[in-house]
């Protein structure tokens, strides 16, 4: 990234597809649960949450209900000591009130919290004697019963049904769950579960069902939005 470091406060919604960069993102929750997959691993940021995305590694991300986040992009190569298995985990707590404080100054258009914001985070977030960082070691591989998996979840559109459902079901962390979903079907979760549910609606749809009322069975906000997903998946076939 040839730009300085940048501070910016995002919303996000509804999926926008897997992309990558060629700098670290880190995110820090303050409202709203953020469900992301990068790299294929499943981690989700509630406030006082965090991630740090590592440079082409690919993502995406949802989020049911809307989140803000506090996000830096950055070239710093001092982030590289939070990525690998170390970034899906929680920020330490000194990060957090430097996150908040940092938020409300880029709604006043404070120009010091762009100035100095960044090397105040990373010096937050690697200055820690905690061992915050560490991750829990293997554990054996459960077996996915996937058929009764899609069944599960072909009665489940009716509400928002998150990748943490699935590996529920399946006794399994989200990440975990996400780790053996591209392991077995060579897609990340969330691509799954889009899949699960674009194919009961081409299923429904060829029964002859109105597009309105599959688009209300299968969970798609409307039916130009269920129209939109079956072009989108013809297109790519």
């Amino acid at each position: 990234m040839d730009t300085p470091d940048q501070l910016s406060l995002r919303r996000y919604g509804a999926s926008p597809g897997s992309h990558s960069h060629d700098h670290f993102q880190i995110l820090l929750g303050l409202s709203g649960a953020l469900d992301l997959e990068v790299a294929g691993r499943c981690v989700s940021v509630a406030p006082g949450g965090g991630c740090v995305i590592a440079p082409g590694d690919r993502h995406d991300f949802e989020s049911s209900r809307g989140s803000l986040c506090l996000v830096l992009d950055s070239a710093h190569p001092d982030w590289a000591r939070c990525t690998g298995q170390r970034r899906w985990t929680k920020p330490p707590a000194d990060a957090l009130p430097l996150a908040h404080y940092l938020a409300s100054a880029l709604q006043q258009d404070r120009p010091l919290a762009q100035t100095y914001g960044s090397a105040l985070l990373l010096e937050a977030w690697l200055g820690s004697p905690r061992s915050h960082l560490s991750m829990p070691g293997p554990t054996r591989r459960r077996t996915i019963d996937w058929p009764a998996l899609q069944q599960w979840a072909a009665q489940q559109w009716h509400r928002e049904l998150t990748v943490a459902d699935l590996a529920a079901q399946v006794h399994l962390s989200p990440s975990q769950f996400a780790a053996r979903c591209r392991d077995d079907h060579g897609v990340g979760a969330m691509a799954w579960l889009r899949g699960q549910r674009l194919a009961q609606a081409r299923l429904l749809r060829g029964t002859g069902m109105a597009v309105a009322e599959v688009a209300r069975r299968t969970g798609y906000r409307s039916p130009s939005a269920l129209t939109a997903a079956l072009r989108r998946a013809e297109h790519h076939r």
